[in-house]
C-alpha cells in the first residue's frame, strides 16, 4: 500500500492540555512549526505560550470550540498549516473530521477516515477481529436494537453481562447487569447516556468476566510494515477510568504476550491500519485466555510507558507515517527494556467521591531525578478550569525492573507538591503501597475494592 510523501512544515494541534504540549515537543524536534488552537478558558495554558502561532476558536464549551470541526479546519487553512494532529479525545476518532481534513487538502495525523469509522463502531470492530482470527468475548453477533433483544442475548450467554454503546468510551454508555430483572432499565439508561455523549445510542451485549485484566497492545503501522511495541496493563481503574498504567504487564506469560502481539498485528493488517493505534483486550488469568475488546485509533494517554521501555517516540512516528515515510524498524528491532509505570495526577478529591477540584495552582513542584518523566501543561499560578478533563499531569517512572520503577514512583509522588487544589496523588501513593499492587495481582475491580476496604 503506497501513500504519496508530503512534507509537513506546519501542524495545527486540535487539542489542549498535556497532550498538546507533548505533540508540540515532537514537532519542534522534527523542525515543524506549531499552530495551537484554544478556547476562551485555555487562553493562559502552557500550550498557547509555547506555540509558534495560536488562535482562539470559541468559548469554554467544547461543543463551541474543540469539537467544532469546521472552525478547526478553517483555522488550519488560515494559518497555512499542512496537517492537523487531533491528539486524544475531542475529534481524534471522528471519521467525518478525518474525511474533512482530506477533502480540504490537509494531512490528518491518524489513520484513514474509513478505518476510524470501521474500528470506532465497536460492533463492527468485533466483527473485524473475528474475521482476523482474534478471539472475542461471547456476546451479541452485532448490535441490539431493543432491551428485549438484549434480554435474549443475555439469556443465551448468561449473567452477568455488560451493555456497551457502539460509540462509547471512557465508561460512558456502559452498564454491568447482574440479573435479568434490571436489564431493561440499564439498557435504556446506557443508550440515553451514549446518545447524549456521542450522538449514537446503539448498543451491543457482552459477557461480563470477573477479576480480569485490561491489557492493551501498542501498534505502529505505515500501511505495509505493522509493528507491536509490547503491552500496557491498565487494570488499575475506577469506574472504567484508568488511574495507573504499566509496561510490561506483570500478569502475562511470555507465550501470551507473544500471542497477543501477533493477534494485534494480524488485526491491523486485516483492516489496512496506518498510524499509531491500540488494541485493547480483556485477559482472563484464571482461564489463561485473552479477548479483543476494542481498538483506539489514536494516541493513548498512557503512551509514555511504552516510549520508556522501547525508546521509541510514538508521536514522532505518527507524524512521519502521516507524511508518507516508512517505518525504519522491523519487529526484531523492538526490545522491551526495564519497566515503566504511569500515574495520572488528576484535579480531583478522593476524599469527596473524586469530585472535581478546579482552581488556581498556588504552588506546583514536580519531582525529578533518574528515571522520572513528567508530561504536563500545568505551572505555578495556572488555573485549572472546570470545563474539561481533570488530568493535570502524568507522572511516569522507569526502572531496570518493576521493583525499581515502583520505588521511584513512590519517591516521586512524595516529592510532588501541589497547593491550591486537591489531587489524586496521595491516594495513588496509598494504592501503589498496597500488597495487591506490589504483588502485581491487580484486576479491573481492584481499585473499587481498595476504596471500600480503606473506608472501613
Amino acid at each position: 500500500m503506497k501513500f504519496p510523501p508530503r512534507q509537513i512544515r506546519r501542524v495545527l494541534i486540535a487539542n489542549r492540555g498535556e497532550i498538546a504540549v507533548r505533540i508540540q515537543r515532537a514537532c519542534r524536534e522534527l523542525g515543524i512549526e506549531v499552530v495551537q488552537v484554544y478556547s476562551e478558558a485555555d487562553r493562559q495554558t502552557m500550550a498557547v505560550q509555547l506555540a509558534d502561532y495560536s488562535v482562539c476558536i470559541g468559548t469554554a464549551r467544547s461543543s463551541e470550540s474543540y469539537l467544532r470541526a469546521d472552525i478547526v479546519v478553517e483555522a488550519a487553512k488560515a494559518f497555512n498549516a499542512d496537517a492537523i494532529h487531533p491528539g486524544y479525545g475531542f475529534l481524534s476518532e471522528n471519521a467525518s473530521f478525518a474525511h474533512l481534513c482530506e477533502q480540504q487538502g490537509l494531512v490528518f495525523i491518524g489513520p484513514p477516515g474509513d478505518v476510524i469509522a470501521m474500528m470506532g463502531d465497536k460492533a463492527s470492530a468485533r466483527a473485524m477481529a473475528l474475521a482476523a482470527g482474534v478471539p472475542i468475548t461471547p456476546g451479541s453477533s452485532g448490535t441490539v436494537a431493543t432491551a428485549d433483544a438484549a434480554l435474549a442475548v443475555a439469556g443465551t450467554i448468561g449473567y452477568p453481562v455488560i451493555l456497551k454503546a457502539v460509540a462509547g468510551g471512557g465508561g460512558r454508555g456502559m452498564r454491568i447487569v447482574e440479573q435479568e430483572a434490571s436489564l431493561a432499565e440499564h439498557f435504556e439508561a446506557a443508550s440515553r447516556e451514549a446518545k447524549a455523549a456521542f450522538g449514537d445510542g446503539t448498543m451491543y451485549v457482552e459477557k461480563y468476566l470477573i477479576d480480569i485484566r485490561h491489557v492493551e497492545i501498542q501498534i505502529l503501522s505505515d500501511g505495509d510494515n505493522v509493528l507491536h511495541l509490547g503491552e500496557r496493563d491498565c487494570s488499575s481503574q475506577r469506574r472504567n477510568q484508568k488511574l495507573v498504567e504499566e509496561s510490561p504487564s506483570p500478569g502475562l506469560s511470555a507465550a501470551m504476550r507473544s500471542e497477543m502481539g501477533e493477534a494485534a498485528v494480524r488485526l491491523c493488517r486485516h483492516v489496512g491500519y496506518r498510524s499509531a493505534g491500540t488494541i485493547e483486550c480483556i485477559v482472563d488469568p484464571a482461564r489463561k485466555r485473552f479477548y479483543f475488546m476494542e481498538m483506539n485509533t489514536r494516541i493513548q494517554v498512557e503512551h509514555p510507558v511504552t516510549e520508556c521501555v522501547t525508546g521509541i517516540d510514538i508521536v514522532k512516528e505518527q507524524i512521519r507515517i502521516a507524511s508518507g515515510e516508512r517505518l525504519s524498524l522491523r519487529q526484531d528491532d523492538i526490545h522491551i527494556r526495564g519497566h515503566a509505570i504511569e500515574c495520572r495526577i488528576n484535579a480531583e478529591d478522593p476524599g469527596n467521591g473524586f469530585a472535581p477540584s478546579p482552581g488556581r495552582l498556588d504552588e506546583l513542584h514536580f519531582p525529578g531525578g533518574p528515571g522520572v518523566r513528567i508530561d504536563s501543561h500545568a505551572y505555578p499560578g495556572y488555573t485549572v478550569p472546570p470545563n474539561y478533563d481533570s488530568l493535570i499531569a502524568k507522572l511516569i517512572c522507569w526502572g531496570n525492573d518493576r521493583d525499581e520503577a515502583l520505588a521511584r514512583m513512590q519517591r516521586a509522588l512524595a516529592e510532588l507538591r501541589v497547593e491550591g487544589i486537591t489531587t489524586t496523588a496521595p491516594f495513588l501513593a496509598q494504592l501503589l503501597a498496597s500488597d495487591t499492587f506490589r504483588q502485581g495481582a491487580v484486576h479491573t475491580r481492584f481499585v473499587e475494592q481498595f476504596i471500600q476496604e480503606s473506608a472501613r
